[in-house]
Parts: structure tokens; C-alpha cells; sequence
């Protein structure tokens, strides 16, 4: 009788496709195990917060409604422009450390940021996207 509880309780984990609460599971287990008292300090809700995935969400949703108030967006089309935005992120960020390992910097500051915008980004756009990362700086710096 044994054999039977464990087989369906490893077909329960398979059957949602490896979701969340199925990951969750195991490991609050294994963290009760290892010591009680850290369990009890750190509580279910901390264990909610690892499993947070960062977006740029929020802020495409503030530029859509600042563009346009009366229009709405999927999720998937939501999930395409995160993906694109990431990529574009991740291009520039690896440009901009190439940039400044050709110069001997250890820091990227905003001009290895300019001129890896200027790489990438075919004629207008890079234009427009220069205007607004140096209005964005400029703005920053006036804050301080």
C-alpha cells in the first residue's frame, strides 16, 4: 500500500505542469527540516516573495497610457514588448562593457551608454533614444 500513495503523489506535481506551488512544496519541507526556528522567523509570506519575476510591465503600461489613455494591451503582447525591451537591455548593457574594456574603464557611465545606443539603434531611433536618455540624465542630476 505503501507504493501507491508515492506514485500518486509524484504524478500530482506532473499533472500542474511544474507550477509554482508544486516547486513551493519541497522546499518549505526541506526548511522545516533543517531548523524550525528559522521557518517560523521568516514565515510563508517571505517564501511567496522568492518566487517574484521582474517586468518591465508597470512601465510600459505608464508610456502606453501616456501615449495612449484609451487603449489597453494584451498579455501576450505585453510579454513580447518584455521580451523585446530585455533584449534591447541586454545588447546595449554588452556593447557598453565592450566599449568600456576597449578604454581601460571599469565603469560604464552614461557616455559608453550613448555610444552603444548609437551602435545598435538604427538612424531616428537612435537619435530619439539619445535625446531621451540625456533629457533623463539631465533631470536626475538636477534632482540631486
Amino acid at each position: 500500500m505503501a507504493p501507491k500513495p508515492a506514485s500518486s503523489a509524484s504524478k500530482a506535481p506532473a499533472s500542474q505542469g511544474g507550477k509554482a506551488p508544486a516547486a513551493k512544496a519541497p522546499a518549505e519541507a526541506g526548511k522545516k527540516t533543517a531548523s524550525k526556528s528559522k521557518s517560523a522567523a521568516t514565515g510563508d509570506k517571505k517564501k511567496a516573495k522568492k518566487t517574484r519575476k521582474e517586468t518591465y510591465s508597470t512601465y510600459i503600461y505608464r508610456v502606453l497610457k501616456q501615449v495612449h489613455p484609451d487603449t489597453g494591451i494584451s498579455t501576450k503582447s505585453m510579454a513580447i514588448l518584455n521580451s523585446f525591451i530585455s533584449d534591447i537591455f541586454e545588447q546595449v548593457a554588452a556593447e557598453a562593457s565592450k566599449l568600456a574594456a576597449y578604454n581601460k574603464k571599469s565603469t560604464i557611465s552614461s557616455r559608453e551608454i550613448q555610444t552603444a545606443v548609437r551602435l545598435i539603434l538604427p538612424g531616428e531611433l537612435s537619435k530619439h533614444a539619445i535625446s531621451e536618455g540625456t533629457k533623463a540624465v539631465t533631470k536626475y542630476s538636477s534632482s540631486k
